[in-house]
């Protein structure tokens, strides 16, 4: 997820959860009219493709641009702008593209047009958020070298206007999937010129387009209208959306219930016990891809080598997560099976290792004892969460949790918002453990490892390095079939499972809701709303 705005497609995730971390501050609501209200957040960052890694600044540009996929709501993959991606290895990749295509400023979609804007998010003199998911390319370590040893990637070669190839270092068994994530869009030239301008004023090829010069009003709300030129399989079936950003999710459910808001996505902790009652059939459950752990960096005191990994076993032996997603959550959290989600397709919820993800008491003042025979213990255990989200109740609950197992003083740590707590991450200066986790830019088992847990990995937050992981995600990626490798997915979730470099605590079954203005409401496979598939009654 996007993981960040979490986090995040970090993700994105940068990885963390977004869909409840809402940045500030809505305190106008606007007049509705023809256009849909949905909730959102202010992006973290212009929209550009290629540097968008989290939630709120996502689902907009998954709005407006179109890549040679896409995936539908049930997590299907369609070919999108693409006429053919043709291989016979995984490997070596022919990409055909479909005639007509245009961007919303009348100019031609064209191999260049994806090929250019691959490149752009690669070269590490661009700084692109997202630039780790072009690794598999051939000629990425070129232009990622400091300083860069080329400025392109020597595994892309456009052959005509609709016509590109693409060669990988390994065969990678989801990189048609992967076609389908915002960083494989295709941006316009005129993009190029100053990209910091362009994402404040995108021109995209997907379903919708900026409603207008002021139609991102910062920190308040971002209209869209549909794209007169879009031809692809996701038509808009609404005039607009108004993306109306938050810095309280509880008013987002009061502008809900008041008719100020059309769709919600995150039904807020304080109201899951009346939801149903306010909403009635308008209230939607449902599995989502989207988890939550607590975090720590090797630099926190107690929390390195061996010592570290047994503190982080106890804590999370200590944590009754059935009883917290049930008492806090009334049944819209599920107790984490691994480092994925229930949703995607391979996944196995009895993993060896993942007895470390049930409470035991016992099993946990064991594993403490075992770590303070190492070093003695000192100071408190605290979790840091953004209070711009929805995340006090559970941290608390979990913290007390701890707190009365292990006998040690447990506590949450406020931020007041997310960006304060993810610059203090991403820099390794937050001193304390902390919230994170991730939710599906793509679904694969393997976007939800890969970005947090590879060596390598820019949004690798934990600086979790094992070589025996990142072998078999590599083998994981080179398999010749799905199945063959699911399986290998499992082993290296099992190294993690043994590592523990970062803690899972749920899974969410989505809570999310709907005004009487609207129909055709439906979540998709990643909790976020069928956009496009949105109708005034």
């Amino acid at each position: 997820m996007r993981g960040a705005s979490w986090s995040w497609r970090a993700i994105g995730l940068v990885l963390v959860l977004a869909a409840v971390a809402i940045l500030p501050a809505c305190t106008v609501t606007p007049a509705l009219g023809d256009s849909i209200a949905v909730n959102g957040s202010e992006p973290q960052n212009p929209l550009v493709p290629s540097n968008t890694n989290e939630n709120g600044g996502g689902r907009i540009v998954d709005r407006l641009f179109a890549g040679l996929r896409r995936i539908a709501a049930d997590g299907s993959l369609h070919d999108e702008v693409a006429e053919s991606i043709e291989t016979t290895d995984q490997q070596h990749y022919r990409i055909r593209l479909e005639s007509g295509w245009t961007f919303s400023d009348g100019s031609p979609v064209t191999a260049h047009s994806f090929v250019d804007a691959w490149n752009y998010g690669a070269l590490i003199t661009n700084a692109q958020l997202q630039s780790y998911t072009y690794e598999p390319i051939v000629g990425f370590e070129d232009v990622q070298a400091d300083p860069p040893r080329a400025q392109t990637m020597s595994g892309l070669r456009v052959l005509d206007d609709l016509t590109f190839t693409v060669d990988l270092k390994v065969p990678t068994i989801d990189f048609r999937t992967r076609l389908a994530y915002a960083p494989y869009y295709p941006l316009p030239a005129a993009a190029f010129a100053d990209m910091e301008a362009f994402g404040q004023h995108p021109i995209g090829n997907g379903p919708y387009r900026f409603a207008g010069p002021e139609a991102w009003q910062h920190d308040v709300k971002l209209d869209v209208v549909p794209n007169e030129s879009y031809r692809g399989g996701r038509p808009a079936r609404n005039k607009g959306l108004t993306f109306v950003f938050y810095s309280d999710i509880d008013a987002a459910y009061a502008d809900l219930l008041a008719g100020n808001l059309d769709v919600l996505d995150t039904v807020p902790t304080s109201a899951l016990t009346v939801v149903h009652a306010d909403l009635g059939d308008r209230a939607v459950t449902a599995a989502t891809a989207k988890n939550q752990w607590i975090g720590t960096q090797p630099g926190l005191p107690h929390f390195g080598g061996e010592e570290g990994r047994l503190r982080r076993h106890a804590i999370s032996r200590a944590i009754d997560r059935q009883a917290i997603g049930d008492k806090i959550f009334r049944g819209t959290r599920a107790p984490a099976r691994d480092y994925t989600s229930s949703v995607l397709p391979g996944f196995y919820d009895h993993l060896p290792g993942s007895e470390v993800l049930e409470f035991d008491p016992v099993q946990a003042r064991r594993l403490w004892a075992r770590a303070n025979e190492i070093a003695p213990w000192s100071g408190r255990f605290e979790i840091a969460y953004n209070a711009d989200g929805d995340h006090q109740p559970w941290v608390d609950a979990v913290a007390n949790s701890i707190k009365n197992t292990l006998g040690i003083e447990a506590v949450g740590a406020a931020y007041p918002t997310f960006k304060q707590l993810r610059d203090q991450i991403t820099s390794r200066t937050v001193g304390k453990a902390f919230r994170s986790g991730w939710q599906g830019d793509y679904p694969t088992m393997l976007q939800f490892l890969e970005p947090s847990f590879l060596s390598h990995s820019e949004t690798n937050d934990f600086d979790y390095h094992n070589p025996e992981f990142d072998a078999l995600i590599a083998a994981a990626e080179a398999a010749a079939t799905e199945p063959e490798s699911w399986a290998l997915v499992a082993r290296a979730q099992t190294v993690l499972l043994h590592d523990l470099p970062t803690i899972p605590v749920f899974d969410y079954v989505n809570s999310s809701g709907y005004s009487d203005r609207v129909r055709g409401v439906t979540f998709g496979w990643n909790g976020m709303a069928d956009f496009e598939n949105l109708e005034l009654i």
